[in-house]
């Protein structure tokens, strides 16, 4: 039964590494790697990488996987794709969109503010120079791919599973934005205008993930960033 398990979980990870490719790749070389805010959508092609690539007619390599950690020390359902760190490979990419650090503080220690601060601290310093982050960005930045850091869905402002994380949210993402201060290769995109005050159009039913809706608004944000508009 494990071992059933095991394959099965294999499928799935298999389904979301999948590469996206336009018809006619003229565009930037892009991998894309993450959790569910990039993984979602992806076995019927509408993830943000599949929008991305076919907005901005590129070749995209999409390895995002739902609930992938930074910090995660499973070998082999790491080495699948639940380590957002091994989804990254080398290869002559000109941008890599990434985000991760959510299932780290919202799953991995539930929001107890003792657990959070030590998750936090591991996952990227208050000035935004160690941790498990800025160790990913910079092995990235060091193959002379640029760096795109998206941020996370906010609350549609009704009740939501995550709603009592805010704070932590936040300060996740203050952090990451000092990173992307240090290098002009970085660039930080927060997502936390884009979803509209009640509007629940932007979430999956679940108020946590991506509607197919927002997938395609993240993925035409990321291709104004790299198209330099």
């Amino acid at each position: 039964m494990q071992a059933f398990r095991i394959m099965l979980l294999a499928v799935g990870l298999f389904a979301a590494a999948t590469v996206a490719s336009a018809d006619t790749a003229s565009g930037p070389r892009i991998l894309v790697i993450g959790d569910s805010l990039l993984a979602s959508h992806s076995i019927s092609g509408r993830s943000v990488g599949h929008n991305l690539s076919r907005l901005l007619r590129a070749e995209v390599s999409n390895h995002p996987v739902g609930g992938a950690r930074m910090i995660y020390n499973l070998p082999i359902t790491g080495a699948m794709g639940l380590s957002i760190p091994k989804q990254w490979r080398g290869g002559d990419w000109d941008w890599v969109v990434m985000n991760g650090g959510g299932n780290d503080l919202w799953l991995g220690c539930g929001c107890r503010k003792n657990g959070c601060i030590r998750k936090m601290n591991r996952l990227i310093a208050e000035n935004g120079r160690r941790g498990a982050i800025p160790s990913l960005v910079s092995k990235i930045r060091k193959s002379g791919a640029r760096v795109i850091i998206v941020g996370y869905l906010r609350s549609p402002g009704f009740t939501s599973p995550i709603e009592s994380c805010k704070d932590e949210g936040d300060e996740l993402e203050t952090r990451v934005g000092r990173l992307a201060a240090l290098d002009p290769g970085i660039t930080f995109h927060s997502l936390t205008d884009l979803v509209p005050h009640g509007d629940l159009s932007f979430h999956a039913a679940d108020r946590i993930h991506p509607s197919l809706k927002a997938s395609r608004a993240i993925a035409a944000r990321i291709a104004r960033i790299i198209r330099g508009k």
